[in-house]
């Protein structure tokens, strides 16, 4: 495809985004850009939360996936399946009960402003590395199309995506999020829905083909029961799913606040559990474009690129197919991670904001100028970050990314649980070491589990052992029995405030 053309694409889709953009953030005040005034329908919710569970990282990513990982990946959406249900009857609840804003003010309630202060600044690093990884990937497509041909610098690039990030999110807030996210989906399913059908034409696979070839490709393996030390194994990709969604959904304050958005939280939980079953299929076609994509390279003697996240950009833009595949692999890849991009700014700058700035205290007036400077400097933050990660990118994207949240999402789970599991009230001081210490354990353990365990490989379970280390530490805290202020009348206090 010639630059032009995918130019005039990327115009043309973001001329969409801006206009719906405009129309449903244009009475938004403070609580309709942080909850979207609480009066989302739950079906709405529903949709654009498909899309906005879906990454620019997994539209490129997970198709290349195959070669490697087969299908192994849904052992870990059922996982997915599975936290989000544990999510909408237990945090969904809690959360609209205390009629909260940001979900950190929980840990507050519950331990105390040092608790609270860790939650909000490891979410901050946690999304912010997040949405930089994704946004480098769409940094790396565009630079290959169109800067690159126009000789334009990777600088210029970063520069561009984040203030158009920045400025259709400035206005609404979640009202904007939720509407573009439903473009978003609409874009994501009809793009991978119609690459499929484009590329099984020319391999003249009629839908029995279609069947037959992916399901007897050695790619299309789904579970692995033979080796505990094989990082596809089914209980090691099934639970680190289930953990994985609760403290990346449900304790992000990203996702939450589309969930928040809903009406009550029986239509929120009607929301997680409909998008959630959705979402499976979702990435199953995903990884069916996967193996059409390795097939059909196969058969043509196309030489497959160093890096699977390339395969999909590459053979989708490579006039292999008509036109129209590399249109709606730019229309795809755009929608993704745009939206998502979006969504973590938003988030980002409601977690300064309320959390870090306690910038609600301080009036309607004051706080709608502080967060419009946040927002500005939550822009300038990602843009930076991308370009640093540009310099020390050396893995694939989408591991990079569970990898991360191994780490940084592991503490707050932790919190999380022990906050809502015990009555225990511990030390709050101590906290913030506790949550330090947990993922530097866990760094150790990794590096060294080959040699100690006899082979094992840690993979995305150790976002649950990070948890566990979090939560013995805060055991170690515990308030002594004569000292120790109980969690009921310690959230009694807090609900008369």
């Amino acid at each position: 495809m010639s630059p032009a053309v995918i130019s005039i694409t990327i115009v043309a889709y973001f001329i969409i985004l801006f206009t719906i953009s405009y129309i449903a953030g244009r009475k938004a005040d403070n609580e309709g850009f942080f909850v979207g005034n609480r009066k989302s329908a739950w079906y709405i919710v529903a949709f654009a939360m498909i899309g906005s569970t879906i990454s620019g990282v997994t539209f490129v990513s997970v198709p290349g996936m195959v070669q490697a990982s087969s299908f192994s990946y849904l052992q870990m959406v059922l996982g997915f399946i599975v936290g989000q249900i544990i999510i909408a009857f237990v945090l969904v609840p809690l959360f609209y009960r205390m009629n909260l804003v940001s979900i950190y003010e929980y840990l507050e309630n519950r331990f105390g402003s040092s608790s609270y202060q860790t939650g909000a600044w490891f979410f901050f690093i946690s999304k912010m590395l997040g949405a930089a990884v994704r946004l480098f990937l769409v940094c790396l497509t565009l630079q290959f199309l169109i800067f690159e041909p126009f000789h334009l610098p990777f600088l210029l690039n970063v520069i561009l995506t984040v203030f158009i990030v920045w400025l259709y999110t400035f206005r609404g807030g979640v009202k904007s999020l939720i509407w573009t996210d439903v473009l978003k989906t609409f874009c994501l399913v009809v793009s991978v829905v119609l690459c499929i059908y484009y590329i099984a034409s020319s391999l003249h696979l009629n839908f029995s083909g279609l069947v037959s070839t992916i399901s007897d490709s050695d790619f299309s393996k789904t579970f692995f029961f033979d080796d505990v030390n094989d990082k596809r194994y089914f209980f090691k990709q099934f639970l680190a799913g289930v953990f994985t969604v609760i403290a990346m959904n449900g304790l992000d304050q990203d996702m939450m606040q589309r969930n928040l958005s809903c009406k009550n939280f029986r239509d929120s939980q009607k929301n997680m559990i409909t998008s959630g079953i959705s979402q499976f299929f979702v990435i199953l076609l995903f990884l069916m474009l996967g193996v059409l994509l390795y097939t059909f390279t196969a058969q043509q003697g196309i030489e497959n690129p160093g890096k699977s996240d390339e395969l999909f950009p590459m053979i989708a833009t490579g006039n292999y197919f008509p036109g129209i595949v590399g249109i709606l692999f730019i229309i795809g890849l755009i929608a993704s991670v745009y939206s998502a991009a979006g969504s973590a700014l938003t988030a980002l700058t409601t977690s300064f904001t309320v959390d870090i700035l306690h910038a609600q205290r301080k009036g309607d007036a004051a706080l709608s100028k502080i967060r419009k400077h946040v927002h500005i400097g939550m822009a300038v933050v990602m843009g930076a970050v991308i370009f640093v990660f540009n310099l020390l990118n050396n893995t694939s994207v989408i591991d990079a990314i569970y990898t991360l949240a191994s780490y940084t999402y592991g503490p707050i789970l932790g919190l999380f649980a022990f906050g809502i599991f015990t009555k225990k009230q511990v030390y709050d001081k101590y906290i913030p070491l506790v949550a330090i210490a947990s993922p530097i354990l866990c760094y150790i353990l990794q590096r060294n589990s080959e040699a100690w365990f006899n082979g094992y490989q840690i993979s995305y379970e150790l976002l649950i052992i990070n948890a566990l280390f979090t939560f013995l530490g805060l055991c170690l805290f515990i308030k002594r029995q004569d000292k120790e202020t109980s969690y009921t009348t310690h959230t009694t206090k807090q609900e008369v405030k």
